[in-house]
């Protein structure tokens, strides 16, 4: 049945954006402006897409929007399911399972993390190198889906080399400041404790955040290569004395949206 409700998700997009799509990405809290960037841009409901759910959370918008940067053609997902709205596994990472089979080679991914690594502050733009998923539940488990990738995928190389590269570049020649970083994924909703983050830092993580990693996994089984983008709200619990709160990842997300819209822009025209 699975397999079955991504070839419904897949026939209803095809029906309504012909071009093959080079580049997917899927916008985090607060990052949802870089849409506006779309030439040509068709928007889709969540709750219209079939086996599409809305998502719960605030600064996520729930829609589907295909369009153009440059001549690149672009789907973009403002607004994902997070594991902690008590959705399984296979309904958080549903949409990257269509990405693949839409024969879309690139995934971006953003979203907002708070710091543990000390020269990481609110506003720090974190190019993901690496990720911890020791506390995420498998995405893979279960029976395997053979017609994407292996029943036991190699994550040697998740966030890809290359393309970490042609970020960089990016980076320097628009005079943006960005950091390579360890992700850990934590389940959530409620933030990390200072214990949490004592420990995670020992285990060499530098952020922490509740998304990415599942799609992440899922993507790469699938063969699409993997950019990750985090972008730091805060300091992790404990390492800066402030209550944290949703409302404050919401309002550094806005602030520092145009220096990730500008990255995630010249990258796709420069692919």
């Amino acid at each position: 049945m699975y397999e079955r409700h991504i070839k419904e998700t897949v026939g209803y997009i095809r029906d309504r954006f012909h071009k093959p799509i080079d580049v997917a990405i899927i916008l985090g809290s607060g990052l949802d402006t870089f849409a506006d960037l779309l030439q040509d841009r068709i928007v889709f409901y969540y709750r219209n897409v079939p086996h599409f759910h809305d998502s719960g959370v605030e600064g996520h918008e729930s829609l589907l929007m295909f369009g153009y940067i440059g001549s690149r053609a672009v789907m973009v997902m403002s607004g994902r399911q997070h594991y902690y709205e008590g959705r399984g596994m296979d309904t958080v990472t549903f949409p990257i399972r269509v990405i693949a089979a839409l024969g879309i080679k690139t995934l971006i991914l953003t979203c907002a993390s708070g710091a543990i690594r000390e020269d990481l502050n609110a506003g720090s733009i974190v190019l993901i190198k690496d990720h911890i998923s020791l506390f995420a539940p498998s995405p893979l488990r279960g029976e395997n889906l053979d017609t994407f990738g292996p029943r036991f995928p190699d994550m040697s190389h998740i966030y890809d080399e290359h393309l970490r590269n042609l970020v960089k570049q990016v980076a320097s020649e628009h005079g943006i400041k960005i950091s390579e970083a360890v992700y850990n994924f934590y389940q959530g909703p409620q933030y990390e404790t200072p214990a949490d983050v004592r420990a995670l830092r020992v285990l060499g993580a530098d952020v922490c955040g509740m998304s990415v990693v599942p799609e992440a996994i899922v993507a790469v089984h699938s063969g699409v290569k993997v950019i990750g983008f985090s972008l730091v709200t805060n300091k992790a619990a404990g390492l800066s004395g402030n209550t944290l709160s949703h409302e404050e990842v919401l309002t550094v997300s806005k602030r520092s949206a145009l220096d990730i819209n500008t990255l995630i822009y010249q990258t796709i025209l420069n692919l």
